[in-house]
């Protein structure tokens, strides 16, 4: 899918934008992680364990372009990097909290077809 490069078009296209931002399969669960602290990348790999460790980079990338999180070295020998939000970041708190009661909703009410089938995903 082509990403957009103005988001003046219609009403909607800001929250296209903002899911452009922070959507994605890993991202939400790394602002949710970064919500709580900041984290190492090592950790990172460690509290999920089905991202790779190319596609993890990529999403901390794109977060740290957005400018929702920041990476800082913590030691030179042996390289350590830790990433935390941004005070933007942190701006997504309350849409975070939102996502997960609403995706718990959802869960009780969703048809059972489609639960079994990003289960077996």
């Amino acid at each position: 899918m082509a990403k957009h490069a103005d988001y003046s078009c219609n009403a909607g296209c800001d929250v296209e934008l903002t899911l452009q931002i922070i959507g994605g399969k890993w991202k939400g669960v790394i602002i949710t992680l970064l919500l709580v602290r900041p984290y190492r990348f090592n950790e990172l790999q460690k509290v999920m364990p089905g991202v790779t460790q190319r596609i993890l980079s990529k999403q901390l990338r794109d977060l740290e372009e957005a400018g929702i999180i920041e990476r800082v070295v913590v030691s030179e020998k042996p390289i350590a990097v830790q990433y935390s939000l941004t005070e933007l970041g942190r701006t997504l708190s309350p849409i975070i909290r939102e996502l997960k009661a609403w995706g718990l909703t959802y869960r009780a009410h969703a048809p059972l077809s489609l639960l079994e089938i990003e289960s077996a995903a």
